[in-house]
């Protein structure tokens, strides 16, 4: 795939091995995402400091990298921009965060799958795209 940048390709094979990580991490321990829910409701501090780096790496990220002028580009930025809103959130309205994130840990068995995939997918395409001048 082109996209527009280097950074753009090193930061979805970046993106796609911490999507990975998270997928192949939830296949080993499947109790793995209610636990760290229960432990954030249970600790202010971790919430805060957790909303804190996520919104650090978010911004950072969305800082450097803010284009949508080809479909890769675009997926490294709003991934940017939900990582620095999620970061805010966990600030902010951490109860409201967890409120939805609760359900969705029922669905145990396809998050981790689906976040394997997107990971494989998005580390491949940022190691085998070629950065060019897009007209």
């Amino acid at each position: 795939m082109d996209t527009i940048s280097v950074l753009t390709l090193r930061l979805a094979q970046a993106i796609g091995i911490y999507l990975a990580a998270v997928g192949i991490g939830g296949l080993i321990r499947r109790d793995r995402w209610s636990t760290i829910i229960d432990e954030f409701e249970r600790s202010p501090a971790l919430t805060q400091v957790t909303g804190v780096l996520a919104f650090a790496i978010g911004a950072a990220i969305f800082g450097v990298h803010h284009t949508l002028i080809d479909p890769l580009a675009a997926i490294v930025t709003i991934i940017a921009v939900i990582v620095l809103i999620k970061g805010l959130l966990l600030i902010a309205i951490p109860d409201a965060l967890f409120g939805l994130a609760r359900p969705l840990a029922g669905f145990i068995r396809i998050w981790p799958i689906i976040a394997l995939l997107l990971g494989i997918i998005l580390f491949l395409l940022g190691y085998l795209g070629r950065a060019t001048v897009l007209v």
